[in-house]
């Protein structure tokens, strides 16, 4: 069977699925859920064992150490991905929700129901805990998946996938609601992103190079971010204390992920004050500095710290890595217009202690995260409340921001009557 011929078959059984899926009751999934998290359990040793092969693997191919940090599972790792089994079925079933129902004066009742988007295909690299939160929010929210994960965590993904099948097994829900790609050939990205007449959305999570791919060839609607430039602004009435520590967090909590603070930017009234303290701090998690020629002046040579002049391209740039640019702006409107330019609408954040700056920051920084004296990490499904999340999105159509169950169905109106006809 070719490459094309496999994936289409698998598109027809999860179509077919998706069918049953979207009739299953609340009662049914949340106890395939709680069936997966007792597999993750009694199958734990499998699980290490065959995420130690990737990780051997990948080490051996030089794979980037973000890349690595991702890849590894721990035990930890899987108690924490039981625990968010669980919490994904404690949520809200959104399907079926009838809102916004009202009379109009034909006396027919007007509302809207929602529903399962259908097919949702999935393609992510490294990240083994992605193919069982992608699997449990696509089944909660009543819909059928298709997960191709990235060639290095092959074993981790195919041992999880076993986990899945068990749950499902177990409630008399088809196991083609969840199907994992056991193909690392590249064609198959090309075919899943392209059949549309058994996928309705795609889930592209990965680095820049694979969301531009698909972005460009899919012929699917996508839910996407093409990176995390994000920002946070340290406001010349903000509370140092706070200013500093919600500036290291931002940075250091990791370096690999997508919500971390890329460039920092600092209002000239408090950068004498506040520059020297924070590089300080930095300097202890041995953080390189890309700096404005203002910033570059206001820190002293003898903090032995890595530093550069920043170039334009740093405003730009997604480090994912111990790298920081500072600027040092004018003011809050300076940080604002920065900020719709050179970031990339994932996630800002402003730490002030004036209420009408964090208001202006609020609704003038057209990203889909925006915060006030918090760290930009807290931009994540599972601390919104959504459980786990199967994505963040820049884009203003349907979903944005981190993607949950809400962000996994549609709205569709219904009409209820009784006799009424058109005249």
């Amino acid at each position: 069977m070719t490459t094309a011929e496999y994936m289409r078959v698998m598109g027809q059984h999860a179509k077919a699925a998706s069918v049953l899926m979207a009739q299953a009751s609340t009662q049914t999934k949340n106890a395939a859920l709680y069936a997966m998290a007792e597999a993750l359990h009694q199958r734990r040793v499998a699980l290490l064992q065959a995420n130690e092969h990737d990780i051997q693997k990948a080490t051996a191919s030089d794979l980037a150490p973000a890349l690595l940090e991702r890849l590894e599972l721990t035990e930890a790792g899987i108690v924490a991905m039981a625990e968010g089994l669980a919490q994904v079925a404690a949520l809200v079933d959104p399907v079926g929700q009838t809102t916004e129902l009202h009379y109009r004066p034909s006396g027919i009742q007007v509302g809207r129901m929602r529903v399962p988007l259908g097919v949702i295909g999935i393609i992510y690299e490294s990240r083994p805990n992605v193919t069982l939160d992608a699997a449990s929010l696509c089944l909660k929210s009543g819909n059928a998946a298709i997960l191709r994960g990235g060639s290095e965590a092959a074993a981790s993904n195919q041992a999880i996938a076993d986990c899945i099948s068990v749950g499902l097994q177990q409630v008399n829900l088809p196991t083609s609601a969840v199907q994992v790609v056991n193909t690392t050939d590249r064609a198959a990205v090309g075919e899943l992103i392209t059949m549309t007449e058994y996928v309705d959305v795609i889930v592209p999570r990965g680095g820049k190079s694979l969301i531009e791919r698909i972005s460009r060839e899919a012929r699917i609607p996508v839910i996407k971010h093409l990176d995390g430039n994000c920002h946070v602004y340290l406001d010349d009435e903000a509370d140092p204390v706070k200013a500093i520590d919600i500036a290291i967090n931002a940075k250091t909590r990791r370096y690999g992920v997508c919500n971390a603070m890329e460039t920092l930017l600092v209002a000239s009234a408090c950068a004498d004050r506040l520059l020297p303290e924070l590089a300080q701090n930095l300097q202890k998690f041995n953080i390189e500095l890309r700096l404005c020629e203002r910033a570059m002046l206001l820190l002293p040579e003898t903090l032995g710290q890595r530093r550069q002049i920043a170039v334009e391209a740093d405003w730009f740039t997604e480090y994912l890595a111990p790298v920081l640019a500072i600027k040092v702006v004018d003011n809050i409107s300076a940080a604002i217009d920065h900020i719709n330019h050179y970031g990339s609408h994932h996630t800002d954040a402003i730490v002030t202690e004036n209420y009408s700056k964090a208001q202006a920051f609020l609704t003038q920084v057209d990203s889909s995260s925006v915060i006030v004296n918090a760290s930009t990490g807290f931009a994540d499904g599972f601390e919104y409340g959504l459980g786990a999340e199967i994505g963040i999105s820049t884009d203003k159509i349907h979903a944005r921001g981190p993607v949950g169950l809400k962000g996994l169905t549609s709205q569709k109106y219904i009409v209820l009557g009784n006799g009424q006809v058109r005249h």
